[in-house]
């Protein structure tokens, strides 16, 4: 990526997952030691009113935006920082979408800054911002 395509108030192109399969909740679950049944188990999110779907993993869901940053700067090499915060659940059937914009551009460190964020079904999900090398 060269420096000069990258301007401030560029929108970066959306990742999008059409529908968050529960069956990968079951595996990260285990994988993260996290017994909470909250993510394999609909009939415990559904006794605590939280609906009759299963939560995805926060791990996960940084993963997904974390990804969508990588992307847009080229590899995980060209990732300087990126620090994100949890809005709210990510749930099973949810289409999760990433979005972010250039903030800032630094040429003479060549590197840009990002406001990033992620929506499940259109609820925040994500929000954070990322510095990128563009050069």
């Amino acid at each position: 990526m060269s420096a000069r395509i990258v301007q401030v108030g560029q929108q970066l192109e959306p990742f999008v997952i059409e529908s968050v399969d529960p069956e990968p909740m079951k595996t990260m679950a285990a994988i993260l030691q996290d017994p909470n049944p909250i993510h394999f188990d609909p009939a415990t999110t559904q006794s605590l009113g939280m609906g009759d779907r299963t939560v995805n993993q926060g791990p996960t869901n940084v993963t997904w935006l974390t990804e969508f940053v990588q992307r847009f700067a080229g590899g995980a090499d060209r990732l300087v920082t990126i620090r994100i915060r949890f809005l709210g659940n990510v749930l099973s059937g949810d289409r999760f979408e990433c979005t972010g914009t250039v903030t800032a551009v630094d040429r003479e460190a060549g590197t840009a800054e990002l406001e990033v964020g992620a929506t499940s079904d259109g609820r925040p999900a994500l929000g954070g911002t990322a510095v990128v090398k563009i050069i």
